[in-house]
């Protein structure tokens, strides 16, 4: 099923983000997380892959097991990282051949320390890869968008003009990447639809369960840790139960604003862990 097909029947979205296993024993453990998120019926998952293009086919497989065996709709990541345009075509008419419509096209990140390049004949930017894909057939596609802006853009006007160009190229949906302090997000919105992008703008909330994992992704990701939240976990940042607690506590607070602030629902970066994301879903979804 097309996510844009979910969106007609569900007013509220939850989705979940996996990344794909690297061995036998990342597979057992993806599994059993699945597993355990299923019950909870998501409206989609997303499955990413590894910097500089690694475990990319891997990726396409788990969508094509989720959406052929689990029943769940799929979203493959794909991005324009180690690969032509011939390449990329190529790519897209995999998927297209294992039936996963629904995809999230990014630019990507250049593998740890280097620097970003542009293969020959390759593309620069993830428009240009939304407008191969919507060209090639009956793509559903999700493109990321950033509250806080990308971290490589030189202003905000000049992200959300990048923005509204992935989405004239084709892109259906956004999802934004992660953010701790929900203004980030609804100042987001109100410029986008500014700026005449109508598409529809997914939340995506990472819930904190390890004080220095997140302050890391914090760091690569551009996004702000409020002060009060830092205030609130610096001094138990040693104590896993009590992170886990604040950070479920403050995620589920997050949650509840951003849907009752208008957000059409929730994504979940799940670091590939059931635990946390169950319990926030719990209270927010009911």
């Amino acid at each position: 099923m097309r996510i844009t097909d979910v969106f007609k029947v569900q007013e509220h979205t939850f989705s979940f983000e996996f990344f794909p296993p690297k061995d036998n024993v990342d597979a057992l453990a993806l599994g059993a997380t699945i597993g355990e998120l299923r019950h909870l019926k998501p409206s989609f998952i997303s499955v990413t892959y590894g910097a500089g293009g690694s475990t990319q086919r891997t990726t396409f497989d788990v969508c094509r097991y989720i959406q052929d065996r689990l029943e769940i709709p799929a979203m493959a990541h794909y991005t324009c990282v180690g690969a032509d345009a011939a390449q990329l075509r190529e790519g897209l008419e995999y998927l297209k051949s294992i039936r996963v419509k629904n995809v999230m096209l990014l630019r990507g990140d250049a593998p740890k320390g280097e620097t970003w390049k542009t293969v020959a004949g390759g593309f620069s930017h993830a428009d240009e890869l939304v407008a191969q894909a919507r060209a090639m057939g009956d793509f559903c596609i999700g493109v990321a968008g950033y509250p806080e802006k990308h971290g490589e853009a030189v202003s905000a006007e000049a992200d959300l003009a990048h923005l509204k160009r992935k989405v004239d190229a084709g892109g259906d949906f956004i999802v934004t990447q992660l953010f701790f302090e929900n203004q980030h997000y609804f100042n987001f919105v109100k410029r986008a639809r500014a700026a005449g992008i109508a598409a529809r703008i997914l939340p995506g909330i990472m819930p904190i369960t390890n004080f220095k994992q997140i302050r890391r992704m914090a760091e690569l990701s551009g996004a702000e840790i409020p002060k009060v939240l830092l205030d609130r976990l610096t001094p138990i940042q040693d104590d896993p139960v009590a992170v886990y607690k604040a950070g479920v506590s403050w995620a589920i607070q997050q949650c509840i604003d951003l849907l009752s602030g208008g957000a059409p629902g929730i994504h979940f970066y799940t670091l590939n862990k059931s635990k946390a994301t169950m319990d926030i879903y719990r209270v927010v979804a009911g």
